[in-house]
């Protein structure tokens, strides 16, 4: 690769940090860091020879850019998305793609008629875990599957993590708790492996455990056109919490957990069996098999190359932005459910939960900030680095 996309990086917490020293010590192809920007002028000394900008704005309309990574609180990864797109730039936007339904509605169309590569960081598509359960589903060596349920409990955060920031478990600074903070990444996971469901109903319970506005612990469950069913179990308050991906398939039952893929394996599928045999209690006999995959993945490194390599080569995106939009509308449709008391259908009316979330915002109340020890800038950069 000889040409290289002269990036900026907007924002410069953990997150924007991490991807501006990969791309600074040549560790992604293709990408040479041009600028910088954020409002607190105290970063740009971690990259004193980058041309610095104390706005996102300025840096977009600078010229110095071809490409731009917005990595900035939720709210501003429409605006900021917006303008880059109207100046014709390249983008990579970090999760979530925007807070909810609407706001996604208006970046994906800015993008239309553009001739840019619009993608984002949905970095846990590179896991090989994941991957693999993918192929398995796709190449059919599965069969049908019936149930999906998974448990997301392992990242406990105590009073001090809500205390660090003002805008931290509040409406109004981030649009929302442990759906839009810590769940993106496991829900853009969910529809890329298992679709939309058809309508989701979801007790999402507000400062449970916290002294937070905003949902801390939720239980959903999605019905899909084709019968399965899906359980989603979340929280910020349980330990030591776990991390279980359970699939039951007509041939058996896959589980994610530990780092392992362990397949407990039906010799004949599950309604065959039920048709056929003449044991008033009998079931399937089983093999148990742990499916071997690569212990390491790129993670964010390999989105940033794929970016790169979409821009100078043509690749197809790990992540395109507009596919952003589904693990968006599942948390806004869990929210929208516990607040209406019913199930919600998808495609979800975006004007709806828009409707729910301004008047949040209105009665939203941040709290002054407590200093604390520890970085809790990203807890993307907390589970990954």
């Amino acid at each position: 690769m000889d040409k290289s996309v002269r990036v900026g990086i907007i924002g410069l917490g953990n997150m924007g940090s991490a991807h501006a020293r990969m791309i600074k010590e040549g560790k992604v192809p293709g990408l040479e860091l041009a600028a910088i920007a954020d409002e607190r002028s105290d970063v740009s000394k971690a990259f004193p020879d980058i041309r610095f900008f104390e706005s996102g704005s300025y840096l977009i309309k600078s010229g110095e850019v071809e490409a731009v990574i917005v990595c900035t609180p939720h709210y501003s990864h429409t605006t900021y998305g917006i303008e880059t797109l109207d100046a014709g730039l390249h983008l990579l936007v970090e999760k979530p793609i925007s807070v909810h339904k609407a706001d996604c509605e208006r970046l994906i169309e800015a993008s239309k008629g553009k001739d840019v590569v619009f993608a984002a960081m949905f970095n846990q598509r590179t896991d090989p875990a994941y991957l693999k359960l993918k192929h398995l589903i796709e190449s059919g060596e599965l069969g049908e599957i019936e149930r999906v349920q998974w448990t997301i409990t392992d990242w406990y955060r105590p009073d001090a993590y809500y205390a660090s920031g003002g805008w931290r478990a509040t409406w109004s600074g981030e649009g929302g708790g442990v759906l839009m903070n810590q769940c993106p990444h496991q829900l853009d996971l969910w529809q890329w492996l298992f679709g939309m469901p058809e309508t989701i109903w979801a007790d999402c319970q507000i400062g449970r455990f916290h002294d937070i506005e905003v949902e801390d612990s939720v239980t959903a469950v999605m019905k899909y056109a084709d019968g399965k069913r899906g359980v989603l179990i979340t929280t910020t308050g349980e330990a030591p919490g776990t991390n279980r991906l359970e699939v039951a398939c007509a041939r058996g039952r896959v589980i994610l957990e530990n780092g392992k893929v362990e397949w407990l394996r039906n010799e004949v599928e599950n309604r065959e069996f039920l048709k056929t045999t003449k044991n008033l209690f009998g079931k399937p006999d089983t093999w148990k098999v742990e499916i071997p995959f690569p212990n390491t993945g790129e993670q964010h490194l390999g989105v940033l190359k794929n970016f790169a390599k979409a821009i100078l080569d043509g690749e197809l995106l790990i992540a395109p932005a507009a596919e952003g939009m589904n693990s968006v509308e599942l948390a806004n449709a869990m929210l929208l459910s516990a607040a209406e008391g019913g199930e919600v259908s998808l495609p979800m009316d975006s004007s709806r939960y828009e409707a729910l979330l301004k008047s949040r915002i209105a009665a939203s109340k941040p709290k002054a900030r407590v200093e604390v020890r520890g970085s809790v800038d990203s807890d993307e950069f907390a589970k990954s680095f």
